[in-house]
């Protein structure tokens, strides 16, 4: 039997890279997972790839509406979740002095707020011991130049965590953030140069694997983490060890 038999997980942005990874892993073991992409001929590619036990749903994490149309249908076809992980999330750098509006809005509406409207609507359907995941980032705790903001809208799902856990306890869901390392995927292309000096600074001598990430995902997701709340997990290859 698998970890998550029976099941049912929500993964925003899980059309590619390591959400994509972890619909697959969590379908494998034994989950029906609902994955959302904001680009219909990516998200129909992602459900083929995954092939059984999936319903792809169109829309943007940012958008309330698409929130509210995703979970209805969740609703609908099963009437109840176990796992929500908002995974859902952009990068785009800003060096402080050419920071505009529309960066930060977009890059904060996409991985903050997003994130809080998802957990938020996902809420009434999420059964008693369930799980949230959040996807945040080692930069939360790296000052890396140029990402100011980006590091920032990661870092506030952290204390999100801190505080849900106490909210949620009466209910016994769990609240965690999985924060990846540089993660070899078609959205982090680096061009060989990028890459040796990227990997240069990673402890573990490489990037990592989506699958990896898919993993701990997993993890956190299943019974195996059942005394594991409110923590943000690092999985960088120790890059924020040193």
């Amino acid at each position: 039997m698998g970890k998550l038999e029976g099941k049912v997980a929500v993964i925003t942005g899980g059309s590619s890279g390591l959400a994509l990874a972890s619909a697959k892993l969590f379908v494998q073991e034994g989950a029906h997972v609902f994955i959302t992409g904001r680009r219909q001929s990516v998200l129909d590619e992602a459900v083929a790839s995954i092939g059984r036990n999936v319903t792809g749903v169109q829309g943007d994490a940012a958008n309330l509406d698409d929130l509210d149309r995703l979970f209805e249908i969740v609703r609908r076809e099963k009437g109840s979740l176990d796992v929500v992980f908002a995974s859902a999330g952009m990068a785009e750098p800003g060096r402080l002095g050419e920071i505009t509006e529309a960066h930060f809005d977009t890059v904060f509406g996409l991985n903050t707020r997003g994130t809080v409207f998802t957990v938020q609507k996902a809420l009434p359907l999420l059964n008693d011991g369930g799980s949230i995941i959040m996807t945040g980032s080692m930069v939360s705790v790296k000052g890396f130049p140029n990402w100011g903001v980006y590091s920032a809208s990661k870092t506030a799902l952290r204390s999100f965590a801190r505080t849900w856990v106490s909210e949620l306890k009466s209910r016994n869901i769990r609240v965690n953030v999985i924060s990846p390392g540089q993660t070899a995927t078609e959205t982090h292309a680096l061009d060989e140069e990028a890459t040796r000096r990227m990997e240069a600074m990673i402890p573990r001598g490489y990037r990592g694997r989506p699958e990896e990430i898919a993993s701990v995902a997993l993890f956190l997701a299943c019974n195996d983490s059942s005394y594991v709340n409110g923590v943000e997990l690092f999985v960088d290859g120790g890059l924020t060890a040193v």
